[in-house]
């Protein structure tokens, strides 16, 4: 089954990561890379998003498209990066989400 782990960082992880000393952020990237890389049979595609700021948003529900620069909600929470995966079954995304070293939530949803 494929499943796509959406990494969710929250105000205070990204105030932690920035508060970090370079070699502790460093570290925390290294957990990150090994945390891929201890996965990468069962990663079919991975990408780290660009900062929340950055976003484009086009609203369909107001008549004419309306497209406004940032994210389409505002929020304490942002999907900051995500992997899809192909694996057994949810147990087995389950397993995967639990070892995530970085952001404090991750959401995993079935890829139809």
């Amino acid at each position: 089954m494929k499943y796509v782990l959406m990494f969710v960082e929250t105000q205070e992880f990204a105030q932690e990561l920035e508060a970090m000393g370079e070699l502790e952020r460093e570290a925390a990237y290294a957990a990150v890379g090994k945390w891929f890389a201890d996965h990468a049979d069962k990663i079919t595609h991975q990408a780290h998003l660009a900062p929340v700021h950055t976003a484009t948003t086009v609203r369909l529900d107001q008549g004419d498209p309306v497209v406004t620069d940032g994210p389409f909600v505002e929020g304490k929470e942002v999907v900051s990066g995500f992997a899809e995966v192909e694996v057994a079954d949810l147990d087995e995304a389950l397993r995967m989400a639990r070892g995530w070293p970085a952001c404090p939530i991750v959401e995993i949803r079935p890829v139809r």
